[in-house]
């Protein structure tokens, strides 16, 4: 059974734009309802996410079997810095609701930098717990983005409710 998808998790998969190529990161899966819908839309592409929880990654992998078994889902459990991915390099990459990328993140986004394509791009969406936090926190993931030398293309805001998300777009 699917379940319940947050509507920050359906809007950040509809900015993403999936195409069916694509080679995708997810830092901070958790059940993998991102996985799900993004697997949908792949074909010769693949996703692979990440969660430092066991108990997160087993329901990821539990929701997502089949394109686990297709090829498509590859799920990981390890802290994000500690992360086993060999040489993977992706075009998209991205986390929801991960503060620490508004906080310090330089060891992560430096990670980041060197897992994504030329081409690449990552996005980091964030749905605080008031709208009063959105512009501080958009603020914060811009200003961390460009210290470690990622160009911000774009900031946008989604119209959920009862509280809107960002979206720091870099590459």
């Amino acid at each position: 059974m699917e379940g319940i998808i947050a509507d920050r998790i359906q809007w950040a998969v509809d900015v993403l734009e999936v195409a069916p190529y694509d080679r995708m990161l997810e830092i901070g899966c958790g059940p993998g309802s991102a996985v799900s819908l993004i697997s949908r839309k792949l074909v010769d592409g693949m996703i692979t996410a990440i969660d430092q929880s066991d108990k997160m990654i087993h329901k990821a992998r539990k929701k997502n079997a089949e394109h686990e078994l297709a090829g498509k889902a590859k799920f990981l459990a390890a802290k994000f810095h500690e992360a086993e991915l060999g040489q993977s390099q992706f075009n998209k990459i991205f986390a929801v609701n991960i503060n620490l990328f508004w906080k310090k993140a330089d060891r992560e986004l430096e990670i980041i930098r060197r897992r994504m394509s030329p081409e690449g791009t990552v996005y980091l969406f964030n749905q605080p717990p008031a709208a009063d936090k959105l512009r501080f926190i958009a603020e914060r993931t811009s200003q961390n983005l460009m210290n470690a030398g990622f160009g911000i293309k774009q900031v946008i805001v989604g119209n959920q409710k009862p509280v809107p998300v960002v979206c720091v777009i870099a590459d």
